[in-house]
C-alpha cells in the first residue's frame, strides 16, 4: 500500500537540534529509500517540512518505519499518514451498460 507522510515539526525545536543529527538522518533516510520502503522523498515548495511516499503493509509498518528517522525518534518531528489507494474512475470509462 501506498502512503503519504506529511511532516509536522514539533513545538520548541531549533536549528541546532536538527544539525545535531541531519547526517544521521539523511544516511538512514537513504537507507529505507534503498531498500524500498521509502519510494519518494520531497520537501514542500511552501514550507521546509519534507512529504515522503511509502510503500508498505499497514499505517502500522509506516509507523514503525518513520519511527527509525532520527528527526522522529528525538522527538523533532513526526509524520500525519494517509493511505492511499487506486482511483476507481477509470473503471467508468470501460463498463459495458
Amino acid at each position: 500500500m501506498k502512503i503519504i507522510a506529511l511532516e509536522h515539526e514539533q513545538p520548541g525545536t531549533s536549528a541546532e537540534n536538527f544539525q545535531r543529527y541531519a547526517v544521521e538522518e539523511a544516511r538512514k533516510a537513504w537507507e529505507l529509500h534503498q531498500i524500498g520502503l521509502i519510494r519518494e522523498l520531497y520537501f514542500r515548495a511552501d514550507r521546509d517540512e519534507s512529504v515522503l511516499v511509502l510503500e508498505c503493509e499497514t499505517i502500522a509498518e509506516a509507523q514503525r518505519t518513520l519511527a527509525e528517522l532520527p528527526f522522529v525518534r528525538e522527538g523533532l518531528i513526526s509524520f500525519e499518514l494517509t493511505p492511499l489507494k487506486a482511483y476507481p474512475g477509470f473503471e467508468r470509462l470501460f463498463a459495458k451498460d
